[in-house]
């Protein structure tokens, strides 16, 4: 049981905000002379070291024959690269193709003996400044056969490289010896711990809009900021709820129902994956409900300034058309007009309109609208 005490610790590093740890990997390893990443025979919860790389006929029939099980990680295997795989180990055509075309949904389904769990990885990319067009979150795949004696991973996209957590594995032997269901575990541990660090900087990215839209501005008013950004943001929100509401199911089913293929004592802590997850979930969805609020409301302080302008300009409009009325009136060149002969006419004509000039300048201002 203390193998069981010490199972977080050795399949959870403490996660990194907003840093890359180095764990992504851009580009398969160009040593590699196929998509196969590694391919390791593991017994009693140690690795086989073996003279040069396995293939994976070999590491079965090594299992087959000795006990263990066998633990194949592949980069985007092509169909012809991956058929020989699926014929030696009995994997489902269905499960098959859609490991092998990738953008699938997180789903967990069972085949026969075999379990096809399919998890999209998730990673926060760095900027700057938050902009219209800015990526904010990219998003990989990882599937997952989990067989009696093997345990096959198909990685598809340019981050999500499990070659860190295939070393913590095996620097704890009484944990791998498990079995296929403890790497199963570390593997949802480790994409629910991505999801935590990926919503943690998502959050500093909308606490930085929310901000920004509701700082003062000129004479105290809000300044706003440009919908672009909010609109882009919510569709970075958007791609991260479809990678984390799918997986919450599966979990729970992993950690609530019985299944010969996974270990009763490792069971018991998919339910730690599954509440880390529904945390997340919520996180998510809050995060969508608040972008739609403050785009609503960064929208509403456009109209609201837009309101603000026509109220100016109606303001100095009411003001000048007082003077331009009197004008109109002395410039119709009546020949009887009293007041053009009249010695104090003109001053006394200009003084009145400035009055009255003032007195709407001032009623205006009184409410507000100046």
């Amino acid at each position: 049981m203390s193998m069981i005490r010490d199972l977080r610790a050795a399949v959870r590093p403490r996660p990194s905000l907003r840093k890359d740890s180095g764990s992504y990997d851009a580009t398969r390893d160009p040593a590699t002379p196929s998509a196969v990443v590694d391919c390791a025979v593991y017994l009693d919860g140690a690795r086989v070291e073996a003279s040069e790389q396995l293939t994976p006929h070999e590491a079965m029939r090594r299992v087959r024959r000795d006990g263990g099980f066998v633990w194949i990680g592949l980069h985007e295997p092509t169909e012809a690269e991956f058929a020989g795989i699926a014929s030696e180990f009995g994997l489902h055509p269905l499960a098959v193709e859609d490991a092998v075309q990738a953008h699938q949904r997180p789903k967990l389904e069972r085949y026969d003996d075999t379990l096809f769990t399919v998890f999209k990885t998730i990673h926060y990319v760095e900027h700057t400044q938050l902009t219209a067009t800015s990526e904010v979150v990219e998003t990989g795949e990882v599937m997952c056969f989990t067989g009696r004696d093997f345990f096959i991973t198909v990685r598809h996209g340019g981050q999500g490289s499990l070659r860190a957590l295939r070393h913590r594995l095996q620097d704890d032997p009484e944990l791998l010896a498990k079995g296929p269901s403890a790497v199963l575990h570390a593997i949802a541990d480790h994409v629910v711990d991505g999801y935590i660090a990926v919503a943690d900087a998502v959050q500093d990215d909308i606490d930085e809009v929310e901000t920004e839209v509701f700082s003062p501005g000129r004479k105290g008013t809000p300044r706003g900021t440009d919908a672009g950004q909010i609109y882009q943001l919510k569709r970075e929100v958007l791609e991260f709820k479809r990678a984390v509401s799918p997986l919450l199911r599966p979990m729970q089913l992993l950690s609530e129902r019985p299944m010969r293929l996974i270990d009763p004592d490792i069971q018991k802590y998919f339910r730690d994956v599954a509440d880390h997850l529904a945390r997340v979930q919520e996180q998510v969805v809050g995060f969508d409900e608040l972008l739609n609020s403050i785009l609503q409301a960064n929208l509403a302080q456009a109209s609201v300034a837009q309101n603000e302008d026509m109220r100016k300009i109606t303001s100095w409009a009411a003001i000048i058309a007082v003077p331009t009325m009197v004008c109109g009136v002395y410039g119709m060149n009546f020949k009887h007009m009293p007041e053009l002969h009249w010695r104090f006419g003109y001053p006394v004509v200009m003084g009145i309109t400035v009055v009255i000039c003032l007195g709407i300048h001032r009623t205006l201002k009184r409410n507000g609208w100046l």
